[in-house]
């Protein structure tokens, strides 16, 4: 006999595949195991491992309960033991004092509501927005994950749209470009098996280093870091050399075709060999690969975005399928995004941004807080927090610096959290936040075209409560004229909902999800491209992307505007996903932890053997912006000189007690911000 009941939800966490999930329901307070649901065709019955035992995520014993005040004075190393519990009015009276008194200093520019993609969810990942909005706090600039893809997307595309990503199953090409989707979107490996089983597709993967997905591959080509827009421009110079450059399509679908092709007479494979490490006869294969094929699809991953050049290289490489004409043909054209399919008007939610206030870059956490006056964007010192569904301290670069700023004694800091991260360890208020499985939601993906609904199936855990009512508990003390904060989460959705002429929130329940999915007219621009004269832009205007632009080059090219590894910081460093944490959620299970095992740097053994280590053995490795100890494990899947860190651990997973994005920048990616964690020149030594 069954001892539980088949609930239905959608994975919250910042993952392309926004799972469409059925949880084993034990009682109104426990689940069991969680499934992906074979409703939903993209999920097809598939979820990662991790999210399938959220069971010990959501009944793990460290969990926030109630709400607390710090004792004492801040430290990164505090423990619960460091905070006495209040009650909730006490806690969001002490907050609303903070705030109401840092204005008065300053100005309403002081407070910075700081949040990112703890959750995807409509209402309670962007509730935030409207609270900011309607106190004039400062605004935030959404940097440290998808702006580079944006940026890159839309200079040529035009807009963050492209192929479904069930087409993957159609193709007889698949290049899976600066992308690990066995770790990071596992669903889309059911498609592309199907591909490779029905269809006997070819399966290319390019990365700097052998991952789980480049294991699985025909081919796997090892560009070095940053140097992906000189392969794309190589590929081109050989389509159009050899004859496979679609003419009739360019004329129809693109603008300077011609000018493009005599800019990339000169950039030819053996041009690209010499910065990209990846011989001439590879450069040619590829070529040919994708020449010879008309259903050759792209994933465009994230991983190579992430970068000072990323935008460039990500435009570069949404070239391809417009001089081969790929996009003409199913299972062929080009996948990176497709958030913009959903367009949804969520004003009641977010309120109306007001361009005069300031906008603060997320990315440059550490250096805002410490003051620096470019950053500042012109505006007042930062002396008052609220952190939701992020985790700065570890997260965010130059981590010593956000450190340093977040202990400062005249910064109030105010966490909401599920957990008593790195970020709450700092904090003068800890209040305990729901699970998605405790709140209702409803989500959209940046990776399928599925609207869906994630109703409260548990009830919350103690006193912990959702980010929409924390909000609205905050918005009342402090006088903001917020409509949304008046009504229920589940009120709010029911209206977006019928706004958007998409029925009621009981009705989407029913349904678990609306497709968003357009035509295939559509997702691959057969009516046109979506800039004001339907063509796709082999010249980039990057004046329209953003402020900083004057270094990119118009038309696809190498841009030399990395952190180059020298003499004195030989390696590039690789910060990439683990299978068994995303970024610093799942750190506290005890199966991701034992699974993942040590803080561990990949180097080539020969480089292993030149410093002097072995398996296992500790390695210290910096550069100017501080110093770590990792584990260092030879490895022949990466070229020499370079490094890669996976996963983002806690701070007390390392010696000196800080990790690694201690080593990345913050400098701001061109032409409009964006962590550069792939970006990183650092030296390594045995110690």
């Amino acid at each position: 006999m069954k001892s539980f009941e088949i609930a239905h939800s959608v994975c919250p966490h910042d993952c392309a595949s926004a799972c469409t999930l059925d949880i084993e329901v034990e009682s109104p307070n426990k689940i069991g195991r969680v499934h992906g649901s074979d409703e939903n065709t993209y999920t097809a019955g598939v979820v990662c491992a991790k999210v399938a035992r959220y069971a010990e995520r959501v009944h793990h014993p460290a969990r926030l309960k109630q709400p607390m005040r710090r004792k004492g004075t801040k430290s990164p190393t505090s423990s619960i033991d460091d905070f006495e519990p209040l009650s909730w009015d006490s806690a969001l009276d002490i907050v609303a004092e903070n705030y109401t008194k840092a204005t008065q200093r300053y100005g309403s520019e002081t407070v910075w509501l700081y949040n990112y993609a703890g959750t995807m969810g409509k209402v309670q990942r962007d509730g935030i927005q409207g609270l900011r909005n309607a106190m004039g706090y400062s605004r935030q600039h959404n940097t440290i994950c998808s702006s580079i893809m944006l940026a890159g997307m839309v200079a040529g595309i035009g807009a963050q749209r492209g192929c479904d990503p069930r087409e993957f199953g159609e193709a007889d090409l698949i290049v899976v470009w600066g992308g690990n989707p066995v770790y990071t979107q596992i669903n889309l490996m059911t498609h592309i098996s199907r591909a490779r089983k029905e269809r006997g597709a070819k399966l290319i993967v390019i990365d700097p280093y052998k991952t789980p997905t480049a294991r699985q591959a025909d081919v796997h080509l090892r560009p070095r870091p940053g140097t992906d827009a000189a392969l794309a421009c190589a590929v081109m110079h050989v389509l159009f050399r050899d004859g496979y450059a679609d003419q009739n399509y360019m004329t129809k679908f693109t603008n300077d075709a011609a000018a493009l092709e005599h800019h990339l007479q000169t950039r030819d494979p053996d041009w690209a060999a010499k910065i990209t490490g990846i011989t001439v006869y590879d450069i040619e294969a590829l070529a040919k690969d994708y020449g010879n094929t008309d259903r050759a699809i792209i994933r465009m991953g994230y991983g190579f975005s992430r970068s000072r050049n990323g935008a460039s290289s990500l435009h570069a490489v949404s070239c391809l399928p417009a001089i081969k004409g790929a996009w003409r043909f199913r299972g062929g054209g080009l996948y990176g995004s497709v958030g913009q399919n959903f367009n949804l008007n969520t004003s009641l939610v977010t309120g109306v941004d007001d361009p005069n206030v300031r906008q603060l870059d997320m990315s440059r956490l550490g250096p805002i807080l410490n003051d620096e006056a470019e950053p500042m964007a012109g505006g007042p010192p930062v002396t008052a927090m609220l952190v939701q569904s992020s985790n700065p301290a570890v997260v965010a670069p130059e981590s010593g610096k956000v450190r340093a700023g977040l202990m400062k004694s005249d910064m109030f800091l105010c966490v909401h959290e599920q957990f008593l991260t790195d970020t709450a360890k700092l904090a003068d208020i800890v209040l305990p936040a729901t699970t998605f499985l405790e709140h209702d939601d409803i989500y959209s993906s940046y990776g399928h075209p599925y609207l869906q609904m994630g109703p409260k199936i548990l009830e919350p855990l103690g006193e912990a409560r959702s980010n929409h009512d924390m909000l609205a508990g905050l918005s009342s003390r402090l006088g903001a004229d917020h409509r949304a904060f008046e009504m229920s989460a589940w009120d709010v959705i029911d209206e977006v909902l019928q706004t958007n002429g998409l029925g009621s929130a009981k009705n989407l329940k029913e349904k678990r999800f609306i497709e968003f999915r357009p035509s295939f007219e559509e997702s691959h621009f057969l009516n046109g491209f979506p800039h004001p004269d339907g063509k796709f832009r082999f010249r980039a205007d990057w004046s329209a992307q953003g402020p900083d632009h004057t270094e990119l080059p118009d038309l696809p090219d190498y841009c030399d505007i990395v952190d180059v590894a020298d003499e004195a910081r030989p390696f590039r460093l690789v910060t990439a996903p683990s299978r068994n944490y995303l970024n610093t959620s799942f750190t506290e299970t005890e199966t991701s932890i034992v699974n993942e095992d040590q803080p561990t740097i990949l180097l080539n053994t020969a480089d292993c053997d030149d410093l002097g280590v072995t398996d296992g053995e500790r390695v210290r490795i910096g550069n100017d912006l501080g110093e770590l100890v990792l584990f260092a494990q030879p490895f022949d899947g990466l070229e020499r000189g370079v490094a890669v860190v996976e996963s983002i651990w806690p701070n007390q997973a390392f010696e000196g007690g800080i990790g690694i994005n201690l080593l990345t920048s913050a400098d701001p990616a061109k032409p409009n911000g964006g962590a550069v964690f792939h970006d990183t020149a650092v030296w390594v030594r045995s110690t």
